[in-house]
């Protein structure tokens, strides 16, 4: 058996080992304070739950471009790469939030919109960078 999409089956299984964990992060500090919906008025139950909204907000785009692109050119080593500094940043985004690595949340964002920013110019220059294939001709499986 062949996997056609490695490299966005392998990060579409992180995002969402990292989305519960960011999730039961979350919800254990709104159940330490009596559970509810919302904050309380709490600051690490907001940052927890901002932590997690956040990765849900960047996620789901990053995951559609690198599956998309690996669609259309086949796996590479660098968009391995791409996807490896997306989870690494992610991954300190929450930290930034709680003040354990204050500049967790900072580096984060930088890196989820370039990362973001970089695949959107790279998928919208696809089309225009390869060629059409001739009329009656099927394109091939991704390379992989």
């Amino acid at each position: 058996m062949s996997i056609i999409l490695p490299i966005t089956l392998t990060t579409a299984g992180a995002a969402a080992l990292i989305n519960c964990w960011l999730a039961i992060r979350a919800g254990q500090s709104r159940s330490a304070i009596g559970g509810g919906l919302g904050d309380g008025g709490n600051a690490r139950v907001l940052a927890r739950s901002r932590a997690h909204a956040n990765f849900a907000e960047y996620t789901p785009f990053v995951l559609i471009l690198i599956g998309l692109i690996e669609l259309t050119e086949g796996s590479s080593l660098w968009l391995w790469a791409v996807s490896a500094v997306y989870f690494a940043a992610r991954l300190a985004h929450p930290f930034g939030t709680d003040g354990s690595f204050k500049q967790g949340r900072f580096i984060s964002t930088i890196v989820s919109l370039l990362v973001l920013l970089g695949l959107g110019l790279y998928a919208i220059s696809l089309p225009y960078r390869m060629k059409p294939l001739p009329e009656g001709v099927e394109a091939p499986l991704p390379r992989g």
